[in-house]
């Protein structure tokens, strides 16, 4: 037994709807490693409980297996809005949120990150909690966007940070999601209106809590 499958078995199980989510993912859609997965799927949840959100804002809803996750903490009445460019992924999407009661209290929206949020027409501190998995190219263009939407004290979790490692290492030097990566891991070490720490989760997850 591996370490991450030691860490998977004693963590608390993903239910019956996402590990169908998971299965259909891998068989039937390309690049079936960009699911959050069980592990991450259960820290996303759990950071939900924590916070118990009202609203939530999911930049990149691939197969909604991470919107599932994440709607499990939603405070009563709550809703999640989550955005995916990929209209190809728009049926499935539908189909497994409709799989859980927890989907009707998910809103998708297919469309540019940035476009759909400039346009979402909410008013600022709208979001508790924001967790972005969009476009690693455009993460610094989403924190500015997001950041009017969300209140002192609210969350924003950003994944991928650590990017397989390629943050650190010279031969990404000229790949453009890495630069993207590394240029808002940068700001965020500078930038004074957030606290944030990387947690080696996977393929890196930060938690960021704005503070003015």
């Amino acid at each position: 037994m591996t370490l991450e499958e030691y860490i998977s078995y004693h963590s608390s199980p993903e239910n019956d709807v996402l590990d169908a989510i998971t299965r259909d993912t891998h068989v039937h859609v390309l690049n079936p490693h960009m699911l959050s997965g069980h592990v991450q799927g259960r820290v996303l949840s759990m950071m939900s409980h924590m916070i118990r959100p009202k609203r939530i804002l999911e930049l990149g809803t691939f197969t909604g297996y991470s919107a599932l996750c994440l709607a499990e903490g939603l405070a009563e009445g709550g809703k999640l809005v989550t955005i995916e460019h990929n209209d190809e992924l728009e049926e499935t999407i539908r189909r497994n949120f409709a799989r859980s009661p927890l989907g009707e209290r998910i809103e998708l929206r297919i469309g540019d990150a940035k476009e759909v949020i400039s346009n979402l027409g909410f008013q600022i501190s709208n979001f508790d909690l924001v967790f972005m998995d969009a476009d690693k190219r455009e993460y610094c263009a989403y924190l500015e966007l997001v950041y009017p939407l969300v209140p002192v004290g609210g969350f924003i979790l950003a994944d991928n940070t650590l990017w397989d490692g390629h943050v650190i290492d010279p031969a990404y030097d000229k790949d453009k999601q890495t630069l993207g990566l590394r240029a808002f891991n940068d700001q965020l070490k500078e930038d004074d209106r957030f606290e944030q720490v990387i947690l080696p989760l996977r393929d890196g997850l930060t938690i960021i809590r704005k503070v003015k």
